[in-house]
């Protein structure tokens, strides 16, 4: 059985990116009114893992199919793990896809030898991704990057997500 399943029972898991599934990845698309808080499509994030040279990105499949992408960095000046670029496609959500992608990571994060803390940030005005990160433990920082809320969780937190 699945760590994490969603509400059709489908094993949610994270995925290298690889030459299989970039194009899936790629042409993740959110909800039209989640535009102005995310990239229109996955491609954008994808790029930016690529040739930033900071975010590592990741697949998130639920059962057979590719449905989102998250991405996470290290911040070598603080020694934070941040959590960014997360999208589901518009027609997967509600299945708890998000949440469980957000637990899967933080699981992954925790477990590597210099996290001590994770953060994310998050528009103001974007009430349901609020929720959701209030409700996995994050509690803002009162610090901004850009003009989002900075919101952290401690390691040890993370393995309990």
């Amino acid at each position: 059985m699945m760590e994490f399943t969603d509400r059709q029972g489908r094993g949610v898991v994270l995925e290298d990116i690889t030459d299989e599934n970039w194009r899936s990845v790629a042409d993740v698309a959110p909800a039209d009114d989640q535009r102005r808080f995310v990239a229109a499509l996955g491609a954008r994030y994808l790029l930016l893992s690529l040739r930033g040279g900071v975010w590592t990105s990741l697949a998130v499949r639920a059962g057979e199919e590719v449905v989102g992408h998250v991405m996470w960095a290290y911040d070598d000046e603080d020694g934070t793990h941040w959590i960014g670029g997360m999208i589901v496609n518009a027609d997967e959500q509600g299945q708890g896809v998000g949440r469980l992608a957000v637990r899967a990571l933080l699981r992954r994060l925790a477990a590597l030898p210099d996290c001590r803390e994770v953060r994310l940030s998050y528009h103001p005005d974007n009430a349901p991704a609020a929720a959701l990160y209030k409700s996995l433990g994050f509690e803002p920082t009162g610090d901004f990057e850009d003009e989002e809320v900075v919101a952290a969780l401690s390691a040890a937190a993370a393995t309990t997500a």
